[in-house]
């Protein structure tokens, strides 16, 4: 028996298509859209957005610094209509792990060719991109979520790499600067990155798609798994996961502006707070959309995005 206002079990979930949308339009030119409107009018309302358009230094948090972590979070979304759905259709884990291990490497060597070769040659590649951190990002999330049956496996997991995390960057000393050095230079993901990664880093002594951030990147990719199996449940009502959506992602939100005096929210080396913030803030995004697109079927202005989002990998 169908729930009450309950969609369709087939009905598409438009709004992680818009969203998705969204978030790409600001990576292909959204962004120097909004810069080009600030010049031209100088206005001062769209002069502060436009600010908001570009990466913080190093602490703190703009718009900017949202939008990989918020395509990181909605791949994860996609995970349970994408991947579970046919783990209940029985489809074997060995089949689904195959797929999703032939999607990283595609997508780690379509970074390389970019990244490594087309912009500097075969003389000074860089081996990492963010179409590999969301290759591999991507890839360890679902073998998690596959290999994983229950919502309390898949939170202990997100614990276990948060606290890890943590633990690297806050207790562990880092030769020649000690623990806890949040820096460019003292970080201990610059470390691992010196260490363990070979080519070129992008800012010299460490990569924001180096070792550790891929680690970060598929704790938000399991976040958003959360939200789709919260939006797959057909035993929930159209509020109620809504309601659940928001409900996790305020707590997220609060939880890293509390902890950031003394554990700061940085982008370029994703720090646990950063991680947190960014993934409330998507749950909190993804709870809008789908309220506004899939509740109330407020969906004439949403062509434009659902166009760019259902293309995304390719733009």
């Amino acid at each position: 028996m169908e729930t009450k206002n309950e969609p369709k079990a087939k009905e598409r979930l438009y709004s992680l298509d818009t969203l998705r949308g969204f978030d790409m339009f600001w990576i292909i030119g959204g962004g120097s859209l909004l810069g080009a409107l600030a010049k031209a009018t100088e206005w001062g309302w769209v002069e502060v957005l436009a600010k908001q358009m570009h990466h913080v230094p190093w602490e703190g948090f703009h718009f900017e610094d949202l939008i990989f972590p918020l395509f990181m979070f909605m791949s994860g979304v996609a995970i349970p209509f994408a991947l579970v759905s046919r783990l209940e259709k029985g489809i074997k884990k060995s089949v689904l792990h195959k797929k999703i291990f032939k999607r990283m490497v595609l997508l780690v060597l379509f970074g390389l060719i970019y990244n490594g070769v087309l912009k500097n040659g075969f003389s000074d590649p860089r081996y990492l991109s963010v179409l590999s951190q969301i290759g591999i990002g991507y890839f360890f999330a679902s073998v998690i979520v596959i290999n994983s049956s229950t919502l309390k496996a898949r939170i202990f997991w997100l614990i276990g790499i948060m606290t890890g995390i943590t633990i690297l960057q806050l207790f562990t000393p880092v030769p020649g600067f000690g623990a806890g050095v949040l820096t460019p230079e003292g970080s201990i993901n610059a470390w691992m990155d010196q260490k363990f990664l070979p080519g070129r880093l992008i800012y010299g002594t460490y990569d924001p798609e180096g070792i550790l951030s891929i680690v970060s990147a598929t704790m938000i990719t399991l976040f958003g798994s959360i939200a789709g199996f919260i939006l797959r449940n057909k035993t929930y009502t159209q509020n109620k996961k809504t309601g659940l959506l928001l409900s996790i992602g305020i707590p997220l939100v609060l939880m890293a502006l509390l902890l950031s005096p003394v554990y700061p929210i940085i982008k370029n080396i994703w720090t646990v707070p950063f991680n947190m913030l960014t993934s409330g803030i998507s749950f909190l995004l993804m709870a809008l959309f789908y309220y506004i697109i899939d509740v109330r079927k407020w969906r004439n202005w949403t062509l434009f995005f659902r166009v760019i989002g259902l293309n995304s990998i390719t733009i």
